[in-house]
């Protein structure tokens, strides 16, 4: 079973150990492990087995298309209909709970990990000797409303109704449906997913801490 170097993770297989490497370590990686990234993902694995010369040249033309795209939306919103943008100019972490009718969600199944799917909020296998979920944030304005519709829980803008696996709880007609940042109530819509890079740094409770615990009042 591979174990990461840089993190101490480990994997079932060697494939999602170098996906991982790809994903979470781009910038620490040696010469050797740069190359049997690439060796297993073509030029996916090359975008970031440059030399500092050319990183920094990528990230100031990102910053500038940031910017055009800004003026060009007009202000500092960045993107339309309140959708995530800029995709790959942040890397952050945080932490999640999500309890239905005393069940907690497991976040390590594969049901929930789509990174290629959703690169703007999605989890990572080899994660599960963490205390906690630990969610990854790809893109900048990621609210919880748009980060929990990737993992198929649709909630309100207010957070008082949430749709999971076809059932409905609203909070209006008697059912509990409790959303929590940091110990605070909040409203998904409105609420802009705030993390901190290292992932251990989040598992022990750096970045955003969301809870989410729903009761059906019946």
């Amino acid at each position: 079973m591979p174990a990461c170097d840089y993190c101490s993770a480990t994997f079932d297989d060697e494939k999602s150990y170098l996906a991982h490497l790809r994903d979470e370590h781009a910038d620490e990686l040696g010469r050797i492990d740069r190359r049997r990234v690439e060796d297993a993902f073509g030029n996916e694995g090359r975008e970031f087995s440059t030399t500092p010369i050319v990183l920094g040249g990528i990230a100031v033309i990102s910053l500038l298309a940031l910017a055009a795209g800004m003026l060009l939306l007009g202000g500092e919103e960045g993107a339309a209909d309140g959708e995530p943008h800029s995709v790959g100019s942040v890397h952050e972490h945080g932490t999640i709970s999500v309890t239905i009718d005393g069940q907690e969600l497991d976040f390590t199944d594969d049901e929930f990990i789509r990174d290629d799917e959703h690169p703007e909020f999605h989890f990572h296998h080899g994660y599960d000797h963490f205390q906690n979920y630990i969610w990854h944030v790809h893109a900048q304005d990621v609210t919880l409303q748009y980060a929990l519709d990737t993992l198929g829980i649709e909630v309100d803008d207010e957070g008082t109704t949430l749709t999971f696996d076809g059932e409905t709880y609203d909070a209006d007609a008697g059912d509990e449906v409790s959303i929590e940042v940091n110990g605070e109530p909040v409203e998904p819509g409105d609420h802009v997913l705030d993390g901190v890079g290292p992932v251990e740094d989040a598992d022990a409770g750096a970045g955003d801490d969301v809870v989410i615990v729903v009761e059906s009042g019946s």
